[in-house]
């Protein structure tokens, strides 16, 4: 895995994201408003982390795991995943869900509803953007899965500034 020294920081993020949320004083919840982020800035900042954890839920147990694809088609966010694994049965019961990623000395919360995108066009630019994948995936097969977020919220949180929320 390529966490480097932000691990153990990424595995608390991950368990607070399972166990209810990453919680911050309410005064602390408003948006940077010197300047107009968007999701291109969301999948910039995931890109630069490398690794980030996505929560699931499965049943009443939450489910955390790592992932490294993100990639932006058709002006969405898309992550990426194989059909036959459970996070994707989670996502397929109830596609809410929320990561969390650590860069430098700052995290982000990026929560939303993660929709299937079958297209083979949707699969083959993931793949494109993501050529190691090429070995373990193809756009034609049965087992390639790429999703997109719906309804998404980030926020970026910093020590040293208020946090910056980011809808799209």
């Amino acid at each position: 895995m390529r966490c480097g020294k932000n691990w153990l920081a990424l595995m608390l993020c991950g368990f607070a994201l399972a166990v209810g949320g990453c919680r911050t004083p309410d005064h602390a919840t408003k948006p940077n408003q010197e300047r107009a982020e968007t999701m291109q800035d969301v999948y910039q900042f995931l890109k630069d982390a490398g690794v980030y954890y996505i929560a699931t839920v499965d049943g009443d147990q939450p489910r955390v795991r790592p992932f490294g694809t993100i990639h932006i088609f058709d002006g969405k966010l898309y992550i990426q995943t194989g059909k036959r694994k459970n996070v994707s049965r989670q996502l397929g019961i109830n596609g809410k869900t929320e990561l969390c990623a650590m860069k430098g000395d700052e995290w982000i919360r990026l929560s939303g509803t993660l929709v299937n995108d079958d297209r083979r066009e949707a699969k083959a630019s993931m793949l494109d953007a993501y050529p190691e994948l090429k070995k373990m995936y193809s756009p034609d097969d049965d087992n390639t899965q790429v999703l997109y977020f719906k309804d998404a919220t980030a926020t970026i949180y910093s020590f040293s500034r208020e946090p910056i929320e980011i809808k799209f």
